[in-house]
């Protein structure tokens, strides 16, 4: 294995600052790419593209061919872990994701004993891209945040304000509760497995940590990733760990510190001073461009990622978006992004 220093990206989650920011983009294998899209096509549908690793180690590998990317990010979904726990997942066209929905009764009905075998196809493409990648590659695994998990689980889609599951929380705690109890165990058990078989690094995605009240912020999201974390380092000494918590503004500083994350994801609504103001000094920050100004290129792009370097340039930093990267999304204004932040 490399050193630590020699994968950029890795050390700056360990807290040393580069010269330059480490960079990677949330989505950056995905349908902005046409090698991506003709890949698609050999699968079925989207879970059988992460199922198998022939496919999936391609699509992960594509955009590193392309750019000049300091890390490799698995190319799976937050929703394997629903899919493995036995709940009937299927992406339709157009419409996203679409889940048979959770009452009381399916919360009992989960079979978390099934899921490391089913997604065992996952396991297998961590350690395909481990051999694969350069040494200075750093490899990223994932999951997604229980809370975030759980508002498609309950809600069977995504919503723009996760109604149905803020409302089955606060109706029925006690099966919330469980819910919860069976995606942090899953995700500790997963997370560790992607480390055994080569991650260097792992995100917790917490995309919809929104919508919440301070009571539901510590109860749905502060206190299940940090049974993740805690969990996950007992099994893993030291795992660095990369939290998400997309729309947790003034929320950010507690996330952080509840939770004992490595390093925290910022979105492209956090107000870099707030950042510098509200957050330690030494804690690794990653983000936050927002991905439109990515579509549009040009100065409205260049200005902004300038002014995010400069923000963050008195602490470890990895530049990305503060979302992920969108289909409309020129690959030549992905190419002028990693030159800047590469390059100035």
């Amino acid at each position: 294995m490399a050193p630590v220093t020699d994968r950029k990206l890795l050390a700056t989650v360990l807290g040393q600052r580069q010269e330059r920011p480490p960079i990677w983009i949330m989505r950056q294998a995905g349908r902005y790419l046409p090698e991506y899209r003709q890949t698609r096509t050999q699968a079925r549908d989207f879970l059988e593209l992460c199922y198998t690793p022939d496919l999936a180690v391609e699509v992960t590998l594509q955009p590193l061919r392309r750019f000049d990317l300091d890390a490799a990010i698995l190319f799976s979904d937050i929703l394997v872990i629903p899919d493995a726990l036995g709940q009937q997942v299927r992406f339709a066209t157009g419409e996203g994701p679409l889940l048979e929905a959770l009452d009381e009764k399916g919360v009992v009905g989960l079979q978390p004993e099934r899921a490391m075998a089913h997604l065992a196809p996952v396991l297998e493409t961590v350690r395909r891209l481990r051999a694969q990648l350069p040494a200075d590659k750093t490899l990223i695994g994932f999951c997604g945040a229980p809370w975030t998990v759980a508002t498609y689980m309950l809600g069977g889609r995504g919503s723009p304000d996760q109604w149905v599951a803020r409302k089955f929380a606060l109706e029925h705690p006690a099966a919330f509760d469980r819910l919860m109890d069976v995606l942090v165990e899953t995700s500790i058990t997963y997370l560790a497995a992607q480390f055994e078989a080569g991650a260097d690094v792992v995100q917790l995605f917490e995309s919809w940590a929104l919508n919440l009240d301070d009571a539901s912020f510590a109860r749905n999201v502060m206190e299940p990733n940090r049974r993740i974390v805690e969990g996950l380092r007992q099994r893993v000494p030291n795992a660095p760990i990369i939290g998400f918590p997309r729309g947790a503004a003034g929320n950010l500083r507690r996330y952080a510190a509840t939770t004992g994350v490595n390093a925290l994801g910022v979105d492209f609504a956090t107000p870099l001073d707030f950042v510098r103001d509200a957050l330690p000094a030494s804690l690794p920050v990653q983000g936050n461009l927002d991905p439109l100004r990515l579509v549009v290129g040009g100065d409205a792009m260049e200005s902004q990622a300038r002014a995010i370097i400069e923000a963050f340039a008195d602490r470890p930093h990895i530049f990305n978006l503060g979302h992920g990267i969108v289909p409309e999304t020129p690959i030549a204004h992905v190419e002028r992004l990693i030159d800047l932040v590469k390059n100035g």
